[in-house]
């Protein structure tokens, strides 16, 4: 068991992990002003599943694996590049709403949920993180390494929840103003799409 010392300094630093700029919070924000506060708090829970994932990898070895296989890392660091791609090319051809024009089928739960999810998932970086990061506060003489580490992806996910939910409040809440504007809707959608692209490139230039 993590002793409580070591449980609250390390969510204190993934509280500000989570807060400082990177391309989940930016996702976050940049779909909560532009589909809502609601599309965006399904979009974090699907990245915090996402951080489940990631979790259980690390502390049953699978991210070592893929750590030490460039094919799987380019792989995956190839479709999560496409993914962001897809996304980008929506956003730029995303047409503004008018009064006159027919409201849009919502963004369903499940929809955003996935986003999060396939957005987490197809980005490798985020589980080598995990693999470096958590297991510096686990420590041997506390019992089970594994356990300790599934702990302590458990608080990075209640940090990342907490401080991703907030973003996405603040974001959909700016955003409901600007998406009664047609020209502000244009701006948000080209905005998302760069910012979609810029990840996309981001990504494909990374080295493990």
């Amino acid at each position: 068991m993590l002793p409580l010392e070591t449980a609250l300094s390390f969510f204190g630093i993934a509280v500000l992990l989570s807060l400082s700029p990177g391309p989940d919070n930016v996702f976050v924000m940049t779909l909560s002003a532009l589909r809502g506060v609601r599309a965006g708090l399904w979009v974090v829970l699907g990245l915090c599943s996402g951080l489940i994932v990631h979790t259980l990898a690390v502390a049953f070895g699978v991210a070592a694996l893929l750590a030490a296989s460039s094919t799987a890392f380019t792989v995956l660091k190839l479709l999560g590049a496409a993914y962001l791609l897809y996304l980008a090319w929506g956003a730029w051809n995303a047409p503004a709403m008018t009064a006159d024009s027919p409201v849009p089928p919502p963004m369903t739960p499940l929809q955003a949920w996935m986003r999060g999810v396939l957005m987490n998932l197809s980005n490798p970086k985020v589980v080598l993180f995990f693999l470096a990061f958590l297991p510096q506060f686990a420590d041997p003489k506390h019992g089970s390494v594994a356990l300790q580490t599934v702990w302590l992806g458990l608080l990075f996910i209640l940090a990342a929840w907490l401080t991703f939910s907030a973003l996405a409040m603040l974001a959909g809440s700016a955003g409901q103003r600007l998406r009664e504007s047609a020209r502000a809707q244009r701006w948000l959608n080209r905005g998302a799409s760069l910012v979609f692209a810029g990840m996309a490139i981001k990504l494909l230039l990374s080295q493990r």
